[in-house]
């Protein structure tokens, strides 16, 4: 039977622990789990090389990024519907201004989407998305050389992307929407994050169900990047993204969080995208998306407490300050 492991992540060394995939986080134990059995605790060096090497392996640079710390994505939506910002960054000016201001605040990453992907959204024309995001990432390399991610589903607004200085493909579909998109994305020699997510954006949120959510989204994933690497992605330069709210319960999205390194035995960053969602507010109070920072907030350190490497998030500023004081006050060494 098929086993998966999850490090209990430490945030600090013993004589005893490993570096977890290169990074700020330490582990010498492993949750194991099986499907329709209990999970039970064993020492980290009891576990089979190869596993032990994906999860302890330092990660390749994305976007030429170092992996070895918490990067911040700063998301800058060009679209009047997004279910947070929508119609805030739709005009292209206002898109440059923003993207320079989340960069200034600290974000390693801007994420720019051309499409909705909220619950309910429905789907939007290749040549809309394209005239709205590819000016945007166009102007924003005129200005900087930040990181530019494209968040697409489709292969040809992602061309035009690259072709206007996108640096990297986020595919909230992991390439089951568009196959081509693999092929785009191989070509240009440009890293990917693949996101699990159940349904399409108009009806995910339709009563989602798993057999088991965790095992089932780490099956997803492992699945999907052998797909990518049969097209000619390098395993190195893929991310991997949980895909929080997506086709998820709230029961659904607590359980990926509090098992999310799991995903370091995939052997690639994983990323993380909760910020202002649904859920926080549930939770947390916050009808509106806009008063969900501090959750967001809080959500982002437990993603850095876990090893994850990519936080996508609104409030860049918030979330850079809040990892560089957690980082200080347990005297996080970066290696």
């Amino acid at each position: 039977m098929k086993l998966y492991h999850r490090p209990v992540v430490l945030s600090e060394p013993t004589s005893d622990a490993l570096p977890l995939a290169g990074g700020p986080c330490w582990f010498r134990e492993v949750a194991i789990f099986q499907r329709n059995v209990p999970s039970f605790i064993a020492p980290a060096a009891d576990l089979p090389a190869a596993v032990l090497d994906r999860l302890t392996a330092q990660r390749a640079p994305v976007a030429g990024l170092s992996m070895d710390r918490p990067r911040i994505m700063g998301i800058l939506n060009v679209t009047p519907d997004s279910f947070s910002d929508g119609g805030d960054h739709a005009d292209p000016d206002q898109a440059l201004t923003h993207a320079l201001a989340m960069q200034a605040d600290g974000a390693d990453i801007i994420d720019i989407g051309g499409e909705s992907t909220r619950p309910g959204a429905v789907t939007v024309a290749d040549a809309v998305e394209i005239d709205r995001t590819a000016p945007v990432i166009a102007a924003i390399r005129a200005r900087s050389d930040v990181a530019i991610s494209i968040d697409t589903r489709k292969a040809a607004v992602a061309q035009a992307a690259i072709a206007a200085g996108a640096s990297m493909v986020n595919d909230v579909a992991a390439f089951s929407y568009d196959p081509a998109l693999a092929q785009v994305t191989a070509q240009a020699g440009l890293p990917v994050c693949l996101m699990h997510a159940q349904g399409d954006p108009a009806t995910m949120q339709n009563n989602p169900v798993y057999d088991d959510v965790l095992l089932d989204v780490y099956d997803f994933l492992e699945a999907r990047i052998a797909q990518a690497e049969a097209a000619g992605i390098a395993r190195a330069q893929i991310v991997v993204d949980p895909g929080i709210g997506f086709g998820k319960t709230q029961d659904h999205n607590l359980t990926l969080l509090r098992h999310l390194a799991m995903f370091h035995a995939l052997g690639c960053p994983i990323l993380l995208g909760a910020s202002r969602k649904k859920f926080i507010g549930t939770i947390g109070g916050g009808t509106q998306a806009k008063d969900r920072m501090a959750g967001s907030v809080a959500v982002a350190l437990h993603a850095a407490t876990q090893g994850v490497q990519i936080i996508r998030v609104h409030d860049t500023f918030e979330t850079k300050q809040a990892i560089a004081l957690r980082a200080a006050i347990t005297g996080t060494k970066i290696r």
